[in-house]
């Protein structure tokens, strides 16, 4: 879904985007540029980034500094739970800021560095004025420059950005939701060239030197405005196939957001066949209010498939730590993920 009130959720209520990594080991070294804007394929682990074990505990709290002090805050309603990634965006709407402009990224990279175990996720925007509602003509027009190599310098900067910063292992999540009709790094207005644009900017970022990135390919759940897969850009430029699953349309009920064209089930699926990872890198709730049911087949869907990370959206009306419209699906939550697993009032305390 559109983020276009993310940066004033994320100043009025905080969030911090938290995954939880699956069991195993260390970082998986990352494809080598290759020439033609290509990487060679190296084979994804089994196993996991960090050293520690369990699948996902998420949520967005705030996309700035702040939301690192809020983890802590989310970590003791959890009864202690650890939280072991954050989670963040770069502002889309100039290239500095894509580039890695933004000062909270030293906040993030302190708190990556605390613990060899932990994971950073970053949501990277792949054109600058991504909420701006530009028509589908212009998307085409700039969909085919990054081909080209228009915007190449950009994402260099970046890459050497999150290396200088002593974060090389970052999860990248490019171009988010591209299956969608809102941002303009969308794919439908040009799928193919919208693919050529993905895997220059990949060989760009690994060009780093001692770069480890990993990168996320995460569209929304559902047909929406196009099927997923046609912009899927090629198992050695991705690394892990991410999906973002609010309680909305498509899909009046998890069974049918599981069975769906493009839902839950076809990107298990597609994950496996193509040998990735899973990831959720935005889920919560939406249309349908406090929906503790929702909240209950999400998790244990989760716990089933074993993401890498997950993060769930924690301002209103997605959340239920920062958001009091949902105590009963803040109750399943909490007792679902806390540290000791006890039935407990879901009573929210002050990020």
């Amino acid at each position: 879904m559109s983020r276009t009130g993310r940066w004033m959720a994320g100043a009025c209520v905080g969030v911090v985007a938290v995954g939880v990594l699956a069991a195993g080991g260390g970082v998986a070294p990352a494809p080598r540029p290759e020439a033609g804007g290509g990487v060679a394929a190296v084979p994804f682990p089994a196993a996991g980034g960090g050293s520690g074990s369990g699948v996902a505990v998420g949520a967005y709290l705030h996309y700035g500094s702040p939301g690192v002090d809020r983890m802590r805050g989310l970590s003791r309603w959890l009864g202690g739970a650890e939280l072991r990634a954050g989670h963040t965006y770069l502002p889309g709407d100039t290239w500095a800021n894509i580039e890695g402009a933004p000062d909270s990224l030293r906040s993030w990279a302190r708190w990556r560095k605390e613990r060899r175990d932990r994971l950073f996720v970053l949501n990277v925007p792949m054109f600058e004025g991504n909420e701006a509602d530009v028509p589908d003509e212009r998307v085409a027009e700039l969909i085919r420059s990054g081909a080209e190599g228009a915007y190449d310098h950009h994402f260099r900067q970046l890459g050497r950005r999150l290396v200088a910063l002593g974060v090389p292992d970052t999860v990248i999540v490019l171009g988010w939701e591209m299956n969608g009709f809102n941002y303009t790094h969308r794919c439908r207005p040009d799928p193919e060239n919208w693919k050529r644009y993905w895997r220059r900017i990949v060989a760009a970022m690994r060009s780093a030197d001692g770069q480890r990135f990993r990168f996320d390919f995460a569209p929304n759940r559902g047909p929406d405005a196009i099927g997923w897969t046609a912009c899927y850009p090629g198992d050695d430029v991705v690394d892990i196939v991410g999906m973002d699953s609010y309680d909305q349309p498509p899909g009046d009920s998890f069974d049918e957001m599981v069975d769906q064209p493009y839902g839950l089930r076809q990107h298990v699926e597609f994950a496996k066949a193509h040998h990735k990872r899973i990831s959720y890198p935005e889920w919560g709730l939406f249309r349908n209010g406090d929906n503790p049911e929702y909240m209950r087949r999400m998790l244990r869907w989760i716990s089933e498939h074993r993401p890498l990370y997950h993060s769930i959206t924690d301002y209103c009306p997605h959340g239920v730590w920062q958001c009091g419209e949902n105590p009963r699906s803040a109750r399943v939550f909490r007792e679902s993920l806390s540290a000791h697993r006890k039935g407990r009032p879901a009573s929210r305390p002050r990020p």
